[in-house]
């Protein structure tokens, strides 16, 4: 039966430029409750990806994701 221990000694020969690999492989197996922290920095990775934007061209865009929104969840649907 394979140990914790006999696990950490395998490691130790792991190169240095194959940790964060391994660090996501590690992770990847871990219970949602803790994969979720790593998705919040992915998501928080795009704050300020609209910067770039001048404030008419942002504007258009949240009237036009307004408009999209309305069109797609404010009809009537007959079951």
């Amino acid at each position: 039966m394979l140990t914790f221990n006999a696990i950490l000694k395998e490691l130790k020969d792991v190169p240095v430029n194959r940790l964060e690999e391994l660090y996501q492989l590690v992770h990847s197996m871990t219970p949602a409750a803790k994969q979720s922290e790593s998705m919040r920095k992915k998501i928080l990775s795009f704050g300020g990806a609209f910067s770039d934007m001048s404030e008419k061209d942002y504007a258009d865009y949240l009237n036009h994701i307004e408009a999209n929104r309305k069109e797609l969840f404010e009809r009537r649907i007959d079951l």
